[in-house]
């Protein structure tokens, strides 16, 4: 069942914004391949599964410094990037999937409930992962025809949880603060949402799900199905 930390009603908002990896996808052993090819390539130890995904949500250029111990050669650290950005580009969807009930859970938002579709509620991705990838994937698995809009780390000049890209969404959609929301995994997800003062949604099963605690949202649900009640 839902978990509200703050009241207000999923059914009043009229754009919702999801993250994309550890929300909508299941990206990590494609990342956690990607990563390990390319500590390999630059002889360094590979990082298991569970510590390469917590370096995920901050986008790739900070996944990579991470995976790296955080290089002070910045030319190093800039070849890195390059080779882990090309081949992931080239196995991002090797193994990536949508989580079990996404498709259903995202007719059920985007119905708003109604079985007479008189008003579609607008829905967005915003992710930290670069642009190009984010929407390749988002068509191939196909989820494209859900969003009005998909943007990544590299979409403007800040990443999230600067709300730059959430404002810029509200202003596309003509939608108003007090009718939007932000759903994802982690921390980062939620303090997008606070500085763009919009409600926030907390997934329980994706990669960072113990960052929330550092970051309340207003809900939390462990499922794409509960996700889905919120808008019933």
């Amino acid at each position: 069942m839902p978990r509200f930390h703050r009241p207000f009603d999923p059914r009043s908002m009229k754009l919702v914004i999801f993250d994309l990896d550890g929300t909508l996808i299941d990206s990590r052993l494609d990342l956690v391949h990607s990563v390990n090819a390319m500590l390999r390539d630059f002889e360094h130890a590979e990082l298991l599964g569970e510590v390469v995904a917590s370096y995920v949500g901050d986008g790739a250029p900070m996944l990579v410094r991470r995976a790296l111990g955080d290089p002070e050669n910045e030319t190093f650290f800039k070849q890195a990037l390059e080779y882990f950005l090309a081949y992931y580009r080239r196995h991002k969807l090797d193994h990536t999937v949508v989580y079990a009930e996404i498709p259903e859970t995202l007719k059920q938002i985007q119905s708003n409930g109604a079985e007479r579709k008189t008003t579609q509620r607008k829905m967005a991705v915003l992710s930290n992962k670069p642009v190009h990838p984010s929407r390749a994937i988002v068509e191939a698995l196909g989820l494209a025809d859900f969003f009005v809009r998909v943007y990544g780390g590299n979409s403007f000049e800040t990443k999230k949880p600067d709300p730059l890209g959430v404002r810029t969404l509200l202003k596309e959609t003509s939608t108003a603060p007090d009718h939007a929301m932000i759903v994802g995994d982690s921390s980062i997800d939620v303090l997008t949402g606070r500085n763009a003062g919009i409600a926030t949604c907390g997934v329980t099963y994706g990669f960072a799900p113990h960052t929330l605690c550092e970051a309340p949202p207003d809900v939390t649900v462990n499922s794409p199905h509960e996700l889905a009640e919120l808008f019933i």
